[in-house]
Formats: C-alpha cells, structure tokens, sequence
C-alpha cells in the first residue's frame, strides 16, 4: 500500500523536521506556555496550506474574537479576510459547548462550512478550554469525539494547549489520544535573554529530527532553524557529484555521500574500530571503478587491508595489478612482486624531498592517459605523517597537498585522532576540511557523528551497530 504524501506545513524548518511535513489527517497537540506563539503558528499552518497548496483550513478560537485576530495576523502580511472571501479561510469564534454540540449534530455549522470551503486543515484555539466544560469524565469523552471528527472528515489538525513546566510529572490524558506532540518553550540565553524552542515530541508515522529547535518571529511569520544547523558551503555542493560511502545512513547524513574534490576528515579516538567505515568508504570507490591512492598506516600492511577490503568483495590486489590502486609506504614491508610497482617508497626520504618525490612518482599516474578520465581517491593517514615526520611538518605541508589535490577534482579522506595531537592542531586540520565525521567510544556503545559537512547539515550522534552483512556497520 502506498503511503499517503505527508502535509507541509509551510513553516519554514518545521517540515525539515518532520521529513517532509505531518502525515495526513493526523490530529497534533501544539502546546506551550504563554507568550510562544502557539496563535501565530495556528494560523501560519492554516495560512501556507490556503496559500501555497490549495487547502482551505478553518480557525476556531473560544476567547479571542475575529477583528482582534485579523489585526495581529495583518502584522505578518496576511490578509485573512481576503482568504475568508476566497472560501480558503474561516475564523469562528463560539463557545466550546456550542462548538462541540454544532461537531457532534448531523449536518451542524462545523460540516457544513467543512463542505462549503472544502477544508483540509483545523486549528482549535485552545482544547485546554474544554476542562472547563463537565467534569473530568465528560471532557475526555468531549475530547474523543471531537479528534474522531476530525478523522472522519479527514482534517489535518492542530490543538492548542496551554502548556506550563510547573504542570508535574502527569501527562495530560489528550497527548495519549493525539498523533502528534508540538511543544513551544522559552529558555533562558546568555543571562540576559531569552530563546524560543520547539520540539517535537511525538508523531506518528514519520520520523522526527530529535532535540529542540529554535525559532523566531520574522516579517512574514515564524522561522525556525534546526539543530546541528551551518551555512552551506554552495561553491562546493552546487551541482556537485557525490560519491557513496556505501553506507546508506551515512550517505542520507551527508545528503547523498562524499561530495568529489572535497576533503573529509576521519576522527577517531584511542578505543573506537574504524576499520569498517573506512573500508566501506575505499571498497566502494573501487566498486565504482575510481583509481585510488592510499598511504598505509603503520599497524596496517598492504596484505592486512587487502583481506580486509575482499570482505566487501572487492580484490584491491586486482586493483593494484591492474595500475588502479597505489600505495604510499613509509615502511619498509615486503610485498609481492607484481605488486611492487604500486608501491611509492617514502621510507628513506627526507621530510625536506618529501614533496618533490611524492609529486614526482605520483603526477605521472594522475596525468596517465589510461587514467586521465578516471576519478581519483585519496585514502591519508594522519597519525602515520605526525609519527613518521611530525607535527611541525604536518602544519607546513598538509594544507598545501590536501590543495593541489583538490584543485586536481581528487576526493580525500583523510585519518586522524584529533585528541593525540592537541587542540590547536585539530582546529588547523579542520579549517582545512569540508567536512568532519567523527567516531568515539563512550561506554559500551561507539557512536557516529558529522560534526561539519558542506551541506552545512551537522547530524546527532548515532550508535554504530555491528551487523552480520555488508557493509558490517549500522548507523542507529
């Protein structure tokens, strides 16, 4: 059965956090404290939804009459009266009695302006209200009747509800019987001032981006900026190739995967098995019939990483006979001798010729003409440069390498234990990379993290499951 396309709400952000927008017909609590805009929101969905998508909504508020509404909402440049003449909009201001006694008759007021205008979307301003009316037992059956009304019309909804955190531990009975939780708060900032969050606490039938979002009050209504949220690198994403990790959460992270010509940096702490993540990331390229260069890290022979690499059925020997895939030795290990033309030997050259030899072995073979028409990749390990030639010549040449690399269209990842080689350094590699991903051991669990991606997207921390098929690794 195919699932039905969810409704945007128009609010800028808040479908981002839905992945893509309310699921249809689902009826939302949107609560908070006095003072969040849980009014302007109300209309704001209703408004986009009449404007943008051809989805009249109707309004219903119990203590606020219409003029007063009208007058607030022209503040933000919507002209409700002009959306009441194009039958997109209704605001019905009536007692919550008279409301739910006109919902519950058969062909009562409420049906009948559902039909009249078509309508799609409902706001009720505030179900808090309805406490008022009966007592406990009454108001839950109240409650009940009119979120299966709304069902049965196939309304997507919002219901406000005053929302105090002085409340207690108690969860009110209505966020039980209700697809969706939207909660507004203020939080302090920086002593003097305050901060509008939302979060989203609950919604059937779609994924939540987690945590809490700010938002704010601009000209044209409310705007909010997701968490873990950075300014695009454009230069870099427009139209740019992206190249799978093989991973496919960590390409959805990345917003399709490694985009070509950029740098992205590996962080690992002491305890954390990246060997998985790396060698999906290597082994796909291969797959995908790029050329690869990899500079072997001291604990890792040749044989080492190429059994590795055939777990994801990928022969990296084949490659390397092939003249697809090289290797950047610092140590003197022996291989086979087909192999050894792969090899550029850097184990007796000065951190002074360093440059000029690896340039010399390696530009011929970027500039082959097999080759020319091949994407490359760089696979650099780090903690192999700072070992083997240390820190000072990591500062003066690895900015320049990384590049001349990249002005060449090469994509690079590069290895690193940003806690071994001290803060400043850190923040020199980073500076230098388009984009962070970070793995660590905390506990029992290893987790996953993009920390800087030129998508400007930066992600929450996921486990790292370990899984029995290719490629091993789960991001959760």
């Amino acid at each position: 059965m195919q699932k039905k396309k969810a409704v945007q709400t128009g609010i800028p952000g808040l479908d981002d956090i839905l992945y893509g927008g309310v699921p249809p017909g689902a009826v939302v609590i949107l609560e908070g404290e006095p003072g969040t805009g849980k009014t302007t929101f109300g209309m704001q969905f209703l408004v986009e939804g009449a404007v943008k998508h051809n989805e009249p909504g109707i309004y219903i508020t119990f203590e606020e009459l219409p003029e007063q509404i009208y007058e607030d909402m022209n503040g933000f440049g919507w002209d409700l009266r002009d959306l009441e003449r194009q039958n997109k909009l209704r605001v019905i201001c009536m007692e919550p009695d008279i409301l739910l006694e006109q919902m519950l008759q058969p062909h009562g007021l409420f049906e009948q302006i559902v039909n009249e205008i078509g309508c799609k979307r409902v706001v009720i301003d505030s179900i808090s209200l309805f406490r008022m009316v009966g007592d406990e037992e009454n108001v839950r059956t109240n409650v009940y009747s009119i979120r299966n009304i709304m069902r049965k019309h196939s309304l997507t909804s919002f219901f406000i509800r005053e929302y105090s955190e002085f409340e207690g531990m108690s969860m009110p009975f209505e966020n039980y019987i209700c697809d969706g939780i939207v909660r507004l708060s203020l939080k302090p900032l920086m002593d003097k001032y305050r901060k509008r969050t939302i979060e989203v606490l609950k919604m059937r039938g779609t994924r939540i981006l987690e945590g809490e979002h700010t938002y704010k009050f601009i000209h044209n209504g409310v705007y909010i900026v997701p968490s873990l949220s950075m300014a695009e690198d454009k230069m870099l994403i427009r139209e740019a190739e992206v190249l799978s990790t093989g991973i496919d959460s960590l390409d959805d992270m990345l917003a399709g995967g490694i985009p070509r010509g950029s740098v992205f940096m590996i962080d690992t702490n002491s305890k954390a098995n990246y060997r998985y993540l790396l060698s999906s990331i290597y082994s796909q390229r291969i797959k995908d019939d790029d050329c690869t260069v990899t500079m072997m890290s001291g604990n890792t022979s040749l044989d080492t990483f190429a059994d590795t690499i055939e777990l994801f059925g990928v022969s990296l020997r084949e490659a390397a006979r092939k003249g697809k895939a090289f290797f950047i030795e610092h140590y003197r290990r022996a291989v086979e001798a087909d192999l050894e033309k792969a090899m550029v030997r850097v184990d007796k050259v000065t951190n002074e010729e360093y440059a000029q030899v690896l340039n010399e072995r390696l530009n011929p073979i970027f500039e082959c003409e097999d080759l020319c028409d091949k994407r490359w990749f760089v696979y650099y390990d780090l903690n192999t440069i700072i070992s083997e030639r240390g820190k000072d010549f990591l500062l003066r040449y690895f900015a320049e390498e990384m590049s001349m690399w990249r002005s060449l269209g090469i994509t690079i990842v590069v290895h690193c234990n940003f806690a071994e080689i001290g803060s400043e350094t850190a923040s020199f590699l980073e500076r230098t990379c388009n984009g962070v991903i970070r793995t660590w051991v905390d506990g029992n669990y290893q987790y996953l993290q993009v920390t800087k991606s030129p998508s400007g997207r930066v992600s929450a921390p996921h486990i790292i499951a370990n899984v029995a098929e290719k490629p091993f690794v789960q991001l959760i």
